[in-house]
């Protein structure tokens, strides 16, 4: 009998994981993951960790399944938490969730499931797991558009993905829910968790400040009729010029006008329209550009702006994984695929390209929001292949 370790989470969808995995024969035992110990950060009263911690408890002693608790703080801290606080400091935007699955679920976790014996972990992402002719796996889209999370796991490796199992992927969600119901789980109507990966939902600027100090500085709103946005909307978005409408815009303060004020740049990211306490103006506002080195932040208004909207990203060479064993920097190069910059993003056609200078996205149409930081994810047919850090 194969032996599975299953991170229970305290939610419908690791609970049902668990069930489907019983159901299915394997000798399954439930872990959950402790992951945080600082709880002036966490927003009181959703999804505290003590409460996660005893509904995935009860849900081990409803299913006769050992359980446990393993504290990865330690891990937690070094490989996520120490990350996030660099990257806002340098002026990326992070994606935790996204480390987290590689850092510690396929790392830390799956290490101390596999001195347990196990054969497996199991997860309760939506996605799916499918086995290519040569041996090597692939990570598939999960079945529900609505909830697919292969983005999140955009990071692993053939290894990682030998050992994982994701029970649910192949399910709605309504009917995870009507399969916890229908088996007398009491996690069937719990609410789906948000925020930071087994820590809860946090209040990020109070995160940040354990660290990054405030720093006070000025908004500086950009005119839509700068010479380097006419400039770029002059170059055709062809494979010649993407350098060119890669690389990033460059502010100076005098560019535009002060708009209001910020407690520190690191806070921010591209993109963002709330929190900006920016009033009196005529058209809702959205963070285009950020300089740590001075401390500015710059908004323009509308999602429209030009300074949100561009052609073609760039990931630095080294930054460049592949998640699919069948796909390589040869045969990736030219390729036209189906890419996502954001969890729960539209896949979006494109043209992957890869230069000395590194590797390039030529998008079909203009992307709104590309942001240092996050990752960029190509998909081939609903099969995640690879994926990178996402420059500038």
């Amino acid at each position: 009998m194969k032996r599975v370790v299953v991170g229970l989470s305290g939610g419908v969808d690791s609970s049902v994981t668990a069930l489907l995995l019983k159901q299915q024969g394997y000798e399954v035992i439930g872990m959950f993951m402790r992951n945080w110990h600082d709880e002036t950060v966490t927003i009181s009263d959703d999804c505290p960790w003590i409460d996660d911690s005893n509904d995935a408890l009860l849900i081990a002693q409803k299913l006769d399944i050992p359980f446990q608790v393993i504290d990865l703080s330690e891990e937690y801290k070094a490989r996520i938490v120490d990350y996030m606080f660099n990257e806002y400091k340098n002026g990326r935007t992070p994606n935790p969730d996204v480390l987290c699955n590689r850092e510690i679920k396929f790392d830390v976790f799956l290490k101390a499931a596999l001195e347990l014996g196990a054969d497996y972990v199991a997860t309760g992402h939506y996605c799916q797991k499918t086995e290519h002719e040569d041996g090597s796996f692939g990570l598939v889209a999960g079945v529900d558009s609505n909830k697919d999370q292969s983005y999140f796991l955009c990071q692993l490796s053939q290894e990682q993905l030998a050992k994982a199992l994701f029970p649910i992927g192949d399910i709605l969600k309504p009917e995870v829910r009507r399969i916890a119901e229908e088996n007398g789980l009491h996690t069937a109507n719990k609410k789906d968790s948000q925020g930071l990966c087994f820590v809860g939902k946090i209040s990020l600027p109070t995160f940040l400040q354990q660290k990054l100090e405030p720093i006070p500085g000025d908004i500086i709103e950009l005119p839509a009729e700068l010479d380097q946005y006419k400039e770029y909307q002059t170059l055709k978005p062809t494979e010649e010029n993407i350098e060119l409408l890669a690389a990033p815009f460059n502010y100076s303060p005098e560019m535009g006008q002060i708009v209001a004020s910020h407690q520190g740049a690191h806070y921010y990211t591209i993109g963002q329209r709330r929190g900006l306490h920016i009033g009196g103006r005529p058209q809702p506002s959205f963070v285009v550009g950020l300089d740590v080195k001075t401390n500015t932040v710059y908004s323009g208004q509308t999602d429209q702006h030009p300074g949100l909207n561009k052609y073609a990203l760039k990931i630095i060479t080294k930054d460049l994984h592949f998640v699919s064993n069948l796909y390589n920097s040869k045969n990736l190069n030219g390729l036209n695929c189906d890419i996502r910059i954001r969890y729960r993003q539209e896949l979006q056609a494109g043209k992957v390209l890869i230069k000395d200078s590194g590797v390039y996205v030529l998008f079909d149409k203009k992307q709104r929001g590309i942001t240092p930081g996050q990752f960029a994810a190509f998909y081939i047919s609903g099969e995640l292949i690879a994926s990178g850090t996402i420059a500038h």
